[in-house]
């Protein structure tokens, strides 16, 4: 694939801003080539664009190479990115599931590009043929969140991969949960197909949430491209030194994951007893879609105990339904005790 059919005219003729880090590399004496403070160190200093030293770690954790990832602040970085340098206001689309992630539509909404949706079926699944009968000429990105969000499930390997061989543009999949689901990555079939782009995060596995870090794995010439239009220094060096810390420390994070499991397996299974409950949709995230009785007055209840789940009853499929994200071992007891007073 020829990345540059897909890009925008004015993207594909964009000179990037080069800052005083992209011109120069590596250790000196003296640094007086970017206006900064001499004093304060070391956060006087600009942080490395490029984040080269992160990547390095990332890639021997991941099994890619430094050049096919891209970091972003949080995963809704590259997203935007990828409508800015792909799409076409008011001329270009996407194609994604529906229900899933409300940042597509967002990212569209802002960059004005049409999404157009393909309803999941009653189970939650999804048909390649169905979402490639909806891409025309002017389609050049295809979002899958696998596990889904809010639904949970993992979507079907083969059917993702038949939408990469077979379209045209990008497709983007987000595995923003896939720490929860071993074994079930799409980044191993990176050097296979140059359409494909894979998001992760250290949002949620990994519980750093704060220090807003995305994953972007791609070909290189798409990581290029999005390296060409994002802001010089978009990852602060406060972000780099913690998530080069935390590498250090992944089975920590294995252990945390481990744990979430049982407690999502175990929240599930009592959810079940609840009267007012209709269904548990099996979930392979940190979190569990439950379809209730007047789901909106036992959230309203929940929030007047100081509970905080998400009513996604207005989501398409979703009816009567809140997700509720898998806490401690303490915070999930504490929610079971306050449901079980509505018996």
């Amino acid at each position: 694939m020829n990345i540059e059919t897909l890009l925008r005219e004015n993207i594909k003729n964009l000179k990037p801003y080069s800052s005083a880090r992209d011109e120069y590399t590596g250790e000196a004496m003296v640094f007086l080539d970017a206006n900064e403070n001499p004093f304060n160190q070391p956060y006087n200093r600009y942080p490395d664009p490029l984040q080269r030293e992160l990547k390095v770690e990332i890639s021997k954790m991941k099994g890619c190479r430094p050049e096919q990832i891209f970091l972003g602040n949080g995963s809704d970085e590259p997203i935007d990115l990828l409508f800015r340098a792909f799409c076409e206001p008011g001329q270009d689309n996407i194609v994604t599931i529906d229900p899933t992630y409300g940042m597509y539509q967002v990212s569209a909404d802002i960059n004005h590009v049409e999404v157009k949706k393909v309803l999941l079926k009653d189970d939650f699944s999804f048909s390649a043929d169905d979402l490639l009968e909806e891409v025309n000429e002017n389609t050049k990105l295809i979002f899958l969140c696998s596990p889904n969000n809010p639904t949970g499930n993992l979507l079907d390997k083969q059917e993702m991969l038949k939408v990469t061989k077979e379209f045209a543009g990008l497709v983007v999949v987000d595995e923003a949960y896939i720490d929860f689901a071993p074994g079930a990555s799409l980044l191993s079939e990176l050097d296979q197909f140059e359409n494909l782009v894979v998001l992760q995060t250290f949002s949620k596995a990994w519980g750093m949430a704060a220090i807003r870090l995305g994953m972007a794995f791609a070909s290189e010439a798409v990581i290029h491209v999005l390296n060409k239009i994002k802001y010089p220094y978009n990852i602060n060096i406060l972000t780099q030194q913690k998530a080069l810390d935390l590498i250090k420390k992944e089975e920590k994070k294995n252990e945390w994951v481990k744990i979430l499991i049982t407690e999502r397996n175990k929240i599930a299974e009592q959810l079940v007893d609840l009267p007012f409950v209709q269904k548990v949709y099996a979930s392979e995230a940190n979190f569990i879609l439950v379809q209730m009785h007047e789901a909106r007055g036992i959230y309203e209840f929940l929030v007047e105990n100081g509970i905080i789940v998400r009513d996604r009853s207005k989501v398409v499929l979703c009816n009567d339904s809140l997700r509720i994200t898998i806490g401690s071992e303490e915070e999930n007891e504490i929610l079971m005790t306050k449901l079980r007073e509505l018996i």
